[in-house]
């Protein structure tokens, strides 16, 4: 299968769609088609994925952002309208402290969680993620031949897979045993500051969370951004709906950005 850096098409002002940890830009590819009707969109996948740019040096706090400052750099485009994924929410919000967003949807961001290190149970959750990829990719097709392989494989993201099509899930569960830099990041992910610099964003940020999130529990991986960062943002709860909403409702998800954007 193959993993490429970007996608970018449509037209009207630039929009920018950063996914998770360990995804590719192809977690949005039910969404595009509606956002690309009024927006000029970039997908790029993040450094250090499955198709992405490689990571030079030691990996920051900073090395995600600013290889995607890096991207929005060359394709010529100054400030967005951003729309992040988990830590590609984190990421958008990042850069919208750095003066690049137009506004900000984030679909459950990391970073959030209270007390500020990185939580325990999910560093294991995800090395586990890593590890059973890597096991099961020689089988991803025959995995997401039927239903219930397809439940299991997006159990962790999504809280209904009916609608997302089986070579897309075994895209995905390929991007994540192809991850290259998937353990070094991990590795970092204690020692990073995940820190949120909230009054430097003087942007619109709606943030939407799924009630059904098994990666990112909510509320309890929200607390510091509605106690401390955001609390003045426009908070979206979705229900019965799990980690990827783009993936899970991705008309409604479509909606909730260009509500935004315009």
């Amino acid at each position: 299968m193959t993993f490429t850096p970007a996608h970018r098409d449509g037209s009207g002002p630039p929009l920018v769609c950063l996914h998770g940890f360990a995804d590719t830009w192809r977690v949005w590819e039910l969404v595009l088609p509606a956002l690309e009707r009024r927006h000029d969109v970039l997908a790029p996948t993040l450094p250090g994925h499955a198709g992405g740019p490689p990571i030079e040096g030691p990996i920051t706090g900073d090395t995600l952002v600013d290889g995607v400052e890096r991207a929005l750099d060359a394709a010529g485009i100054d400030t967005a309208h951003l729309v992040g994924n988990s830590l590609g929410g984190h990421v958008a919000l990042q850069l919208a402290a750095r003066g690049r967003a137009r506004s900000v949807v984030a679909f459950a961001p990391a970073g959030g969680w209270d007390g500020g290190a990185f939580p325990p149970a999910l560093l294991e959750r995800q090395r586990d993620l890593l590890a059973a990829a890597k096991a099961i990719a020689p089988h991803a097709a025959a995995i997401t031949a039927t239903a219930e392989g397809r439940r299991r494989a997006t159990e962790l993201i999504v809280a209904d897979p009916g609608g997302i099509p089986a070579e897309l899930i075994a895209h995905l569960m390929l991007g994540v045993a192809a991850c290259p830099r998937g353990a070094d990041l991990l590795d970092r992910a204690g020692a990073i500051d995940w820190t949120l610099d909230a009054a430097r964003i003087d942007c619109p940020v709606r943030v939407v969370w799924g009630t059904a999130d098994r990666l990112l529990p909510w509320p309890a991986a929200a607390v510091r951004f509605r106690r401390e960062w955001l609390p003045h943002a426009e908070w979206v709860e979705l229900h019965g709906v799990g980690h990827c909403p783009q993936l899970d409702v991705p008309l409604e998800a479509a909606q909730l950005v260009l509500g935004v954007t315009g």
